[in-house]
């Protein structure tokens, strides 16, 4: 079954309020990128943001230039049918990140709680990190969400990269800045914890 096959199928039979990474509000991800992007111009990327809410409450703060990608159109369809008309007012990829052909220097923030721990390949993360430099502005903000060491060894029956925040310095490399790192304990609606770690790195030039 290819990765797109099975995120359909979890999307196509499960509800979206029983996922392990549901979450009511996404409160982190969102005080993080108003922490670096406080102007409602923000171009804003969501990777993997498929059903989550983060897209409806960056709507209500105002900000407009919202782009969800996801490799599953049952995931970004129950999105679009949650936030009603307002979905219009948002740019949907269905697509691969790692495949997908983004214009150069188009986001001033690129989010993402949801794919980078499954990449369990080095080239898979170096062929991310390439994507973000090349769709990434200079000066723009890389928001990322990943199991953290003592974190889940596997997701929805797929196997996981856990990482700390000197591993995803390493991981990014010299072109991206630190600026902050934070951890997160995730209450899944089964109630197991599920420790996160947090870092917002600063593309430089």
């Amino acid at each position: 079954m290819s990765n797109k096959q099975h995120w359909e199928q979890v999307y196509q039979t499960r509800d979206t309020e029983a996922v392990g990474w549901y979450e009511s509000e996404a409160r982190t991800s969102r005080a993080l990128i108003r922490e670096v992007a406080p102007s409602a111009e923000a171009a804003i990327v969501d990777i993997g943001g498929g059903a989550s809410v983060l897209v409806d409450e960056l709507l209500t703060e105002g900000y407009h230039n919202l782009t969800v990608l996801d490799l599953s159109a049952a995931a970004l369809r129950k999105a679009r049918e949650r936030i009603g008309e307002r979905a219009s007012a948002v740019t949907w990829l269905e697509a691969d990140v790692l495949e997908i052909a983004f214009p150069q220097d188009i986001f001033d923030v690129w989010h993402d709680r949801a794919v980078f721990h499954f990449l369990t390949g080095a080239d898979q993360r170096a062929a991310y990190v390439r994507q973000v430099q090349h769709a990434l502005r200079p000066g723009g903000h890389v928001v990322i969400g990943a199991f953290a060491l003592d974190g889940p060894k596997q997701c929805s029956g797929l196997p996981v990269q856990r990482h700390s925040p000197e591993t995803l310095q390493d991981v990014f490399g010299s072109e991206f800045a630190l600026v902050q790192s934070r951890r997160e304990v995730h209450v899944t609606p089964g109630g197991t914890e599920q420790p996160y770690t947090w870092c917002v790195f600063r593309r430089n030039g």
